[in-house]
């Protein structure tokens, strides 16, 4: 799905004093946010068995969401509130897991100035997200580049190349083929992977509190329908990453649709375009040093004029169709790393998106009942109050809406009494879960 939008007001101010005042609401809001120190920092690293994720011997089920705004708010100070503001309401909804972004290619607030050329300053920030992650005991699922322009994407990279005079191709495709921006990439990988953390003294790939690596949101070759370009593309840089960090789990990123060989792509996908993008779900994911599948939910882009009922039924065939893939084909978990629903849609209305994320849920929770492989799924996109700059027709701040904050509680509930009992469970979520019965 292409959000552009997303970085409209990456480079605005911010009123100091408007932001005072949605942040003593947030606050005010949340008022017993109390985080026990001592238990939520312990933390092992995320594993798999089969199709399942595990963590200290147990079955690990993620309900989780995208904040991909992290780093970037945490660069200067006035706007550094924001993210343990999220990373707390998140813990406090029993969230285990955050989708974030882990780049920025040469664009406001780079990570990344140049090939190679990183600014401390940002490398900081990243460091406090993921300090502050690991104190109100949330894991990062962490992005390494974008296939869209946003926040540089692919297309910085081969202007980059073509800038210095050794690109292959204009083609923003060339960042998959192009042995320059290959270089480019890796040198970026290993700087970020190996990244010392200014805060805690550890090493990212030795971090427990980040759950593991997606190499690229939502790749698309188009230049290559076959899927050969993408497909080499990922074989070498998943082989890379695991060079260097054999600890996390790793995945690709994929948007999850069938490519031309696959006899899914006329029963699943949505239309005949999905089949043109360069990218397989099967194919792809099947990949050895790749750890897990992943895939989005957005059928009020991929469709048009198609009614909501008929949407929502698509949805839980979508869902199915892959989970089904991770039992029988990949035999690895799959994850659903983005879904949303639009407020552009035609009569939205709040109770429509609450109905599709529960559809989401309910297929997710009952592939856990049943030990399937469906093992996650990542609302797009929650914001704190005050970030309407950031935000695209899919953010939503979850606590303004209380059938919306109820519906994510219960589904963390339900996930947590499948994971052994809530009895096995921290205190913060036995209590959560206690007051929802």
């Amino acid at each position: 799905m292409q959000r552009e939008r997303m970085m409209a007001g990456h480079g605005l101010f911010y009123p100091i004093i408007g932001f005072a005042s949605v942040f003593a609401f947030i606050y005010m809001s949340f008022g017993d946010l109390k985080i026990n120190l001592s238990e939520e920092t312990k933390m092992s690293f995320v594993g798999r068995n089969g199709t399942q994720f595990m963590v200290d011997g147990k079955v690990f089920y993620i309900n989780g969401w995208n904040s991909y705004w992290l780093m970037d708010q945490a660069v200067d100070e006035y706007s550094k509130p924001r993210v343990r503001a999220m990373l707390q309401a998140g813990a406090k909804m029993g969230l285990t897991v955050c989708r974030t972004w882990a780049f920025n290619d040469g664009a406001y607030h780079a990570l990344q100035i140049s090939p190679g050329r990183f600014d401390e300053r940002v490398f900081k920030a990243l460091d406090h997200v993921i300090a502050e992650a690991r104190k109100q005991g949330v894991r990062l699922l962490l992005t390494l580049v974008n296939n869209l322009q946003a926040y540089g994407g692919k297309t910085q990279y081969v202007n980059w190349a073509w800038q210095e005079g050794i690109g292959l191709s204009s083609s923003n495709d060339s960042f998959f083929f192009d042995p320059s921006i290959r270089i480019y990439f890796k040198n970026y990988v290993k700087a970020v992977l190996t990244r010392k953390n200014s805060i805690t003294g550890i090493e990212y790939r030795n971090d427990p509190t980040i759950f593991g690596w997606e190499l690229i949101n939502e790749p698309r070759c188009m230049s290559d329908a076959s899927g050969d370009t993408l497909q080499d593309w990922l074989e070498e840089m998943s082989a890379y990453v695991k060079s260097i960090d054999k600890k996390h789990l790793l995945t690709i990123g994929l948007e999850g649709f069938y490519g031309p060989n696959s006899p899914k792509r006329l029963t699943v996908n949505p239309a005949e375009w999905a089949a043109t993008l360069g990218a397989d779900f099967i194919r792809n994911s099947k990949i050895s040093t790749i750890d897990f599948a992943s895939a989005h939910i957005y059928p009020d882009h991929w469709f048009h004029g198609q009614e909501f009922e008929a949407e929502l039924k698509y949805v839980s065939k979508w869902m199915l169709s892959h989970i089904e893939d991770g039992d029988k084909e990949l035999k690895k978990p799959v994850m659903f790393t983005e879904f949303g629903f639009s407020t552009d849609n035609k009569n939205f209305h709040p109770s429509k998106r609450d109905r599709f994320f529960n559809t989401v849920f309910d297929v997710m929770y009952q592939s856990a009942r049943k030990n399937g492989a469906g093992a996650g799924s990542f609302v797009w996109q929650f914001l704190v109050g005050g970030m309407e700059e950031y935000n695209d027709d899919f953010g939503i701040v979850p606590w303004e809406r209380p059938a919306t904050y109820r519906l994510i509680t219960e589904h963390t509930c339900r996930l947590a009494r499948i994971q052994g009992g809530l009895a096995q469970q921290k205190a913060s979520l036995k209590d959560l879960c206690s007051r929802r019965r």
